[in-house]
Formats: C-alpha cells, sequence, structure tokens
C-alpha cells in the first residue's frame, strides 16, 4: 500500500463505523454500509491513518427474507471461536408489522417534524466467513435473529462471564415509540437465538432527558440506536448507546453511555452522561496494537456528509469513559 492508494477518514462516507483489531496481520479493518450500492464494505489500515477500499465483503443473498434492494445497517464483525461473524440490520419495507396498540387502539409514530413511519420487517443477521475480508454467508435465510414481529436493529455480540453468547440490540421506536435496549440468548455456534428477549432499559431513562421538565412537551418519540458493551477494569459492564438530545424544533445525535454496576447484564442500568455530542454518535471501542483505548463514531448524522472520527478514551469506574484526545491528526 502506498500514499497514492490511500484515503484519510475526512476523505468518504461512513455510517455506523465499526473497526475490527485483527492482532495476527496488524490490519485494522473499518466496516460500514455503502451509500451507492445494498452491501457491506470493509476499508483496511496499518495505522489508522490510511486507509484503502472498499472492498465489498456481503450482498444480500437470492431467497433471504430481507429484501436484496435495501441497503443493510450497522455491520460489524467479530472473531468468535477462530471464525468471523458479521451482525448486520437488514430490511423488507414492503411487510407491515403491528404498531404500538394498548389493546384497542394504535399508535402512529411520527418525527418532531411530523412525518409518520409505520413499522416494517427489519432486524439484524448474522453472517460466517474464515476471514475478515468475508465473503460473509447468512446463517440462515428465513428471518432475523430477533423475533420477526419485531422492528430491530444494531444488534451487536456479547459473551458473558459464563461464556454464553448473546445479541444486545435496538427495539425501534418506530414501532414502541420508547425505544428499548434489550438482550436475547444465542447457541453455542451463534446459529440460532434461544428463548425469550429481555429488556434492558427505555430511551425515555437516559440521564440528558433529566434536565427536561415533564409535560405534555417531552420529546416522544425515544430513540435508542447503536449498543456496545465492555467490561470494567472495576467488573462494572458498560454500554454506550445512541440517541437524540431535542431543543425544541431541533435534534442532535448523541453518544450516551450506560452502566450495569454489579456486571449483569440483566442490570439494573443506571443511565451516564453523554460522551460525545455535536450530531455524533453510533460508536464502538476497540484497542490498538499500542493498547490505546479508542473510539470511533460517526458525525453528521441526518446530512450528506458523514463521516468517522476517532478519540482515545480512559476508563472511568464512576463516570463510565472519558475522552481524553480528539484524534483530528488520524481522521482530519
Amino acid at each position: 500500500m502506498t500514499p497514492a492508494d490511500t484515503s484519510v477518514l475526512a476523505d468518504f462516507w461512513v455510517h455506523d463505523p465499526f473497526i475490527l483489531a485483527n492482532e495476527p496481520d496488524r490490519t485494522y479493518y473499518l466496516y460500514t454500509s455503502s451509500p451507492d450500492a445494498p452491501v457491506v464494505t470493509v476499508y483496511r489500515s496499518a495505522d489508522l491513518r490510511n486507509w484503502v477500499g472498499p472492498t465489498t465483503v456481503f450482498t444480500i443473498p437470492d431467497g433471504s427474507w430481507a429484501n436484496p434492494a435495501e441497503s443493510p445497517w450497522a455491520p460489524e464483525v467479530h472473531e468468535f471461536e477462530g471464525r468471523f461473524y458479521l451482525f448486520t440490520t437488514l430490511h423488507d419495507s414492503t411487510h407491515a408489522l403491528p404498531a404500538a396498540s394498548d389493546g384497542s387502539s394504535e399508535f402512529s409514530a411520527r418525527a418532531r417534524d411530523g412525518r409518520a413511519y409505520a413499522p416494517v420487517a427489519r432486524g439484524t443477521v448474522i453472517a460466517v466467513a474464515s476471514s475478515p475480508l468475508g465473503p460473509f454467508e447468512l446463517l440462515h435465510l428465513d428471518g432475523p435473529v430477533a423475533p420477526r414481529e419485531f422492528m430491530t436493529l444494531d444488534g451487536t455480540l456479547y459473551v458473558d462471564e459464563s461464556g454464553r453468547p448473546w445479541m444486545v440490540y435496538a427495539h425501534e421506536w418506530v414501532q414502541i415509540l420508547d425505544g428499548t435496549i434489550e438482550a436475547i440468548r444465542l447457541d453455542a455456534d451463534l446459529s440460532r437465538s434461544v428463548g425469550s428477549p429481555i429488556h434492558l432499559f427505555r430511551g425515555s431513562e437516559a440521564k440528558l432527558l433529566r434536565e427536561r421538565t415533564p409535560s405534555a412537551l417531552s420529546p416522544v418519540p425515544y430513540v435508542t440506536d447503536g449498543p456496545q458493551l465492555r467490561r470494567l477494569a472495576g467488573g462494572g459492564l458498560l454500554m454506550l448507546w445512541a440517541t437524540y438530545r431535542r431543543a425544541g424544533s431541533t435534534a442532535e445525535y448523541v453518544e450516551t453511555m450506560a452502566i450495569s454496576r454489579g456486571g449483569s447484564l440483566e442490570g439494573p442500568w443506571e443511565q451516564l452522561d453523554i460522551l460525545v455530542g455535536g450530531n455524533a454518535g453510533h460508536g464502538m471501542l476497540f484497542t490498538t496494537f499500542e493498547g490505546v483505548l479508542m473510539l470511533v463514531l460517526h458525525r453528521g448524522m441526518g446530512t450528506p456528509r458523514v463521516r468517522a472520527e476517532l478519540f482515545e478514551v480512559v476508563e472511568d469506574e464512576s463516570a463510565g469513559l472519558r475522552v481524553v484526545a480528539d484524534r483530528a491528526d488520524l481522521y482530519a
């Protein structure tokens, strides 16, 4: 790879970034969806500054429940038991799902600008490959991991203290108005879900919402996006997640945090402060080959210019994480 072959993060579109630091080849793999085609792509780097790509690693196969013309969302790749597993969210907007209901009436989900949203088929799937470069093949064609009547997204892998794998995901506000973070057990080879989902917390529990006086103008809906988990050195279980901070008619995407201080996935979950604001979020953590803990997220949510940014962070057993350096030298 020569400088002429590479780009920096400021040069190319990235949404919902996920970086796999692959020690055997000392290469960072940055996974994202594509603005030009319904595929998952990857960029590669040896130094987090110079990136080569994109390379397509996943295409929605014929025979899948999902619409192959609708772009995957939030791809991430985890190494598990010697293989590489892609978690990504697929869609079928022609298939309607149940809306929020109190048993007798249905409730319409509307954004702050008044646009109505109807629940449609959406959910995270799992695909597998022998290499970070894929090609990834779906484990199952017949439906997503979470219950198919749920409208869900942004599934991520979590392995608990007993070595049991789970998928943690967001249940869409479009279907339930007050979005939630939920989890479902996976079997030992990640091929199927086991049992029923468990509830972790609601979007309306975000600490940032405590700043608002409760009223009929409270900012429904409550969005939950992009859960990511990390075991802290002191034993607590930290979750990054994204939501919106609203002021009047404006909305700002933010990266916030929650912690299960006892270390259990079931919680109880305590909501923490915003980690990064400024219309930035959907972050994840990785450790560099030099041992530095890094946060990658995207900025520019809802705009034509969505780019990945990098920050050095440190653990703080009380506050969860603290940003110690904006690494614009790597991404700008």
